[in-house]
């Protein structure tokens, strides 16, 4: 069972004991050593799968150049075996806080990996990073990282589930440094007490405001959980050599929750699994089948079905008007509601533009395709008559499609909308859709094979054949993976490939 847990801020002359606060509830959970059921094991390892896919098929991009060139500037520390990096070779290794970090900007570079939508938005997958790249250090083997893993989804689900982060324009990776602090924690069989100190330090350290993803889009957007998961392996470890951290962090009068959320009178409902209940919070998740953001997956997927049957819509001379009606969160982050200008300009940053539903709608209607790099690129995104029909797609906020982006019903929880599109003759046309093909109740749901199919097509240009399979027989024996075998858990790219890559201007470091 589920047990709901009521938070509220205090006044300091209040007595809150420990045990009645959120950090320490949730370090409560991650002690908890309740076997993890077998389906949440195999959706741990499609996970895995699915970050290296992303990962791989961004290993020359800029902002992964400079991440590694950062991450390679440092030793591996004296406590350790060190990490690995995506792409380089197995015994090249480097801090695990280093490797957290140039791995989880290479996972979220291309916007491409797993979601979790409710009361605020995420990427669950962004806990893998660090929560690997301290097993490989610490010499965790297969089951003890399955733990840790399974933990980081659960607390970070709960999080989303309950307190909204975007609503006050605070950045949805401030849940994602407790998630994974706590899932380093369980996985290294810490006490709850160190959990408890790493996941307030974790919070403290990774609180910033949303606009990372407002206006034009800078490269921070990929840095900003990889950040997220480098601090909670730092909080970790300063909380094991028994430092303490502020508290309490989210329930006091200074707290995240008075300041930077709802204020001194907020309250929240925060489920968290009852002990000896298993984390299952991964099977709510779902990943994506298009490089762009979420709420635009059935939105592409509505678009292809579109312009396939109707070719005269590709053609912004037949069009009058689009109007995508669709949830509030679609329309105000991505949508024509955010009132920036940027999501119109043919110029902007591929960042910006995986957060413009108006121009991913234009791009997937006229091709009938998404790719993750084709569909970005300058020449397409600034060609005339793509340009002439983005600027006819507008989007609008309907309560309905608001509501069920909110509903905790899976069978009627949506992402998608209803397009009405005028043409220039009269006519309208009307579609909708709920969810993404690839949905768990989409017209084609991922599982092991289409998580596979995704890693050999993202992989492919990048590593060699013999490398992609040796991952895949590798990752799909997961549990029973030694310690040794947890230490290979990476990709090599193919000779030449890193070398290929801009070089990044140096730093400091």
């Amino acid at each position: 069972m589920t047990v709901t847990h009521h938070v509220r801020v205090y006044r300091s002359e209040e007595d809150l004991p420990r045990e009645e606060q959120l950090a320490w509830k949730i370090a409560q959970v991650a002690v908890d050593p309740v076997e993890v059921e077998p389906e949440v094991v195999e959706m741990i390892i499609n996970r895995i799968i699915d970050n290296a896919s992303v990962a791989a098929a961004s290993l020359t991009r800029g902002p992964i150049v400079a991440a590694r060139a950062q991450a390679f500037s440092h030793p591996v520390s004296t406590g350790g075996k060190g990490s690995t990096v995506f792409g380089a070779k197995l015994d090249e290794r480097t801090s695990p806080e280093w490797a957290a970090w140039a791995n989880g900007v290479a996972v979220r570079e291309l916007d491409y990996h797993d979601t979790f939508l409710a009361a605020e938005y995420s990427h669950p997958g962004d806990n893998i990073p660090p929560i690997l790249a301290v097993a490989q250090h610490a010499g965790c083997d297969g089951r003890a990282l399955v733990r840790g893993i399974a933990t980081g989804y659960e607390i970070q689900v709960d999080l989303v589930r309950a307190i909204s982060l975007h609503a006050h324009k605070i950045d949805h990776v401030a849940h994602l440094g407790p998630s994974a602090a706590a899932g380093i924690g369980t996985m290294l069989g810490l006490d709850a007490e160190t959990i408890y100190q790493a996941i307030g330090q974790a919070l403290h350290t990774t609180t910033a405001t949303r606009q990372s993803r407002k206006g034009e889009i800078s490269t921070w957007k990929a840095h900003a959980p990889a950040f997220a998961g480098k601090m909670a392996v730092e909080a970790v470890d300063r909380a094991m050599r028994g430092q303490t951290s502020p508290s309490p962090i989210y329930e006091g009068e200074d707290g995240v929750i008075a300041w930077m959320l709802d204020g001194k009178d907020a309250s929240y409902d925060v489920p968290l699994p009852a002990a000896g209940e298993a984390k299952r919070g991964i099977l709510d998740t779902y990943t994506k089948e298009h490089s762009a953001e979420y709420q635009a997956q059935a939105i592409i997927d509505l678009a292809r079905r579109l312009g396939t049957a109707r070719p005269e819509l590709r053609d912004p001379a037949n069009i009058a008007s689009i109007v995508l009606h669709t949830s509030h969160h679609t329309h105000n982050v991505i949508g024509s509601g955010a009132n920036d200008p940027q999501k119109y300009d043919p110029k902007a940053s591929r960042e910006t533009l995986d957060h413009s539903v108006p121009y991913i709608f234009a791009v997937a209607l006229q091709d009938g395709t998404w790719h993750h790099v084709d569909s970005y690129l300058p020449e397409r995104a600034q060609r005339e008559d793509t340009v002439a029909l983005w600027h006819k797609v507008t989007t609008a906020e309907d309560p309905e499609w608001t509501r069920r982006y909110h509903s905790i019903d899976p069978a009627e929880k949506a992402f998608g909308g209803r397009v009405e599109i005028t043409l220039t003759n009269g006519e309208t046309v009307i579609d909708e859709i709920a969810v993404a093909d690839a949905h768990p109740l989409g017209a084609r749901p991922f599982g092991r094979e289409q998580y596979i199919r995704k890693f050999r097509i993202l992989a492919d240009p990048v590593l060699d054949a013999s490398e992609i399979e040796r991952f895949l027989e590798l990752v799909q024996r997961l549990p029973e993976l030694t310690a040794a075998e947890v230490g290979e858990l990476s990709i090599i790219a193919k000779a030449g490939v890193l070398a290929s890559a801009p070089e990044a201007p140096r730093g400091l470091f």
